[in-house]
């Protein structure tokens, strides 16, 4: 038995050597084979194929790539495919339906396959439709557009074409992004070793393990009001959005809530995004003893929590009395899922991790609008209405708009959020937002005031702000007091030990964080951007 064993482990480990050879060295000519190893991959044993399949493709890998635009005419969109390697795309319209206005026929001249087991997997889209289809063939195919959802649609794709897009890793890779995907979301171990790992590969992210216990005997008579607080969800549906949302904006927290004291002493924590007893996701005011129990008992998503005092010149400022009536103003209102996602776009294309960009959000918006019109409505159709100047236009509408103006979708997106928006249901304030319009009513931002937009802030941007503490000997007596690493905030909950980059060190200017960039891995952001 034990000569077999050691038999077949020697095998494994010369399969698996001449696999990863074949894939990282080039041939010597550039002839076709017959198959190419990553084809073959799904045919090969477990122990063989995935660590190779790891280091090929990631989650970030279920994202398509924008090809171009496919028009009417002899211009022809020509690119590099995953498996083809020249295709060439145009636009034919038709009126085979007899209907007012027609439909199309989309060709595509698919060649030279880097193999004979190889195919292409594609997403086609227009502000009215989308649909997906794939190739293994080199020829000629058509994807039909029997009819135009009427004279919008018409006039757009005459205008505009239909959108392609590639998805890069093919179709063995884009199930395996999805396998990667998938446990981001689950309350599992496996989805937060997924969540880690994922922030560790995509943000160079350190999870360095804490000395236990994970918890801190916290007195709350060193807690005052406007203490910020950063929580970090590394599992289950809340982790999953978090890692994203940290990934394209560069935070290393993910969602957080604020300190007050009332007249009597007593302290609450102020929060947008707590869940009520409808499910519903609103800003609500609540002790700090129910808060505190809840998040170290029933928070499933295992959060790591930071508490971040203010500096005690900021302190002198904070105005409890305002803070107070802007909390209780807001309390009961719903989460700020209408500018959620346009605190984290401020450019045309610097705040899109690859292969994200504008036209692939547009279509995850058709997408979206199709399927959740209300949720569509709520994440993103008012916000676009209120930057165009409309009212109750839905995104194709938006998206016609924004073409008859000369304008650009990536533009509109760009465009600042302001905080004195009202929308249907009123104010709109992320978890960030509340707590940075608290800040506003109290006269953190002094003069700054009218000047700033916090809507645009998003969590990374609010603990940047150099309103902390800065003299770790004036931090609470039980901060980091299990730790021997001495941190500039203190660390209350949570195995993994946080890391806030930049913590502290930027002063609130005019027209703050309107026109930054936010890249991965460093996230660099010009002076006063």
């Amino acid at each position: 038995m034990a000569s077999s064993s050691s038999s077949s482990s020697s095998s494994l480990s010369s399969l698996f050597a001449i696999a990863v050879l074949i894939l990282i060295v080039p041939t010597a000519e550039s002839v076709k084979s017959p198959f190419h190893p990553r084809d073959l991959l799904p045919h090969l044993p477990r122990q063989i194929t995935w660590p190779i399949l790891n280091s090929l493709y990631g989650a970030a890998d279920l994202l398509p790539t924008f090809i171009g635009t496919a028009s009417e005419g002899n211009d022809a969109v020509k690119w590099k495919g995953a498996c083809f390697y020249e295709n060439r795309a145009w636009l034919e319209f038709h009126n085979k339906s007899g209907s007012e206005f027609g439909g199309g026929t989309l060709h595509i001249k698919a060649d030279k396959a880097h193999s004979w087991t190889c195919m292409d997997l594609y997403v086609f889209a227009t502000p009215y439709r989308v649909t997906w289809t794939w190739y293994f063939i080199s020829r000629a195919h058509t994807v039909e557009f029997p009819e135009w959802d009427g004279r919008a649609e018409y006039e757009y794709v005459k205008n505009k074409g239909v959108s392609i897009f590639l998805m890069h890793a093919g179709m063995l890779g884009t199930l395996q992004a999805l396998w990667d995907v998938f446990p981001l979301f689950t309350n599992t171990g496996w989805g937060e070793s997924s969540n880690l790992a994922f922030l560790e590969k995509h943000m160079g992210a350190n999870f360095e393990a804490r000395p236990e216990p994970w918890v801190t005997n916290v007195t709350t008579d060193q807690i005052q009001s406007g203490d910020l607080l950063a929580i970090s969800k590394i599992r289950g549906r809340w982790g999953g959005f978090e890692t994203l949302e940290k990934w394209v904006s560069g935070a290393y927290a993910g969602h957080s809530a604020v300190c007050l004291r009332d007249s009597e002493g007593k302290l609450w924590v102020g929060e947008s995004g707590n869940e009520n007893e409808k499910g519903e996701d609103v800003i609500a005011i609540l002790p700090w003893e129910e808060w505190w129990e809840f998040e170290q008992t029933k928070d499933d998503s295992n959060p790591q929590i930071a508490l971040l005092p203010l500096h005690p010149d900021v302190r002198a400022k904070f105005n409890v009395t305002a803070a107070w009536e802007y909390a209780r103003s807001m309390e009961g209102k719903p989460y700020g899922y209408h500018n959620l996602i346009f605190s984290w776009i401020d450019t045309v294309s610097e705040n899109y991790p690859p292969p994200l960009d504008a036209n692939l959000v547009a279509s995850f918006m058709t997408v979206w609008s199709k399927m959740q019109p209300d949720y569509a409505a709520n994440m993103w159709n008012e916000a676009l209405n209120k930057r165009l100047g409309t009212e109750g236009l839905d995104l194709s509408d938006v998206l016609v708009e924004v073409e008859k103006r000369g304008s650009s979708f990536d533009k509109l997106l760009a465009v600042p959020e302001q905080d004195d928006w009202i929308y249907s249901d009123g104010k709109s304030t992320s978890c960030i937002a509340f707590i940075l319009e608290m800040y506003k009513e109290a006269g953190l931002f002094g003069s700054l005031a009218n000047s700033v937009q916090v809507t645009e802030f998003t969590i990374k941007d609010a603990y940047m702000l150099n309103f902390f503490e800065t003299n770790v000997s004036r931090l609470p007596n039980w901060c980091n007091d299990n730790d021997n690493v001495k941190l500039p905030f203190c660390q209350i909950l949570g195995k993994y030990r946080m890391e806030l980059p930049g913590y502290n060190t930027m002063e609130p200017y005019l027209h703050m964080n309107e026109q930054c960039p936010s890249l991965p891995p460093k996230y660099n952001r010009p002076e006063n951007c």
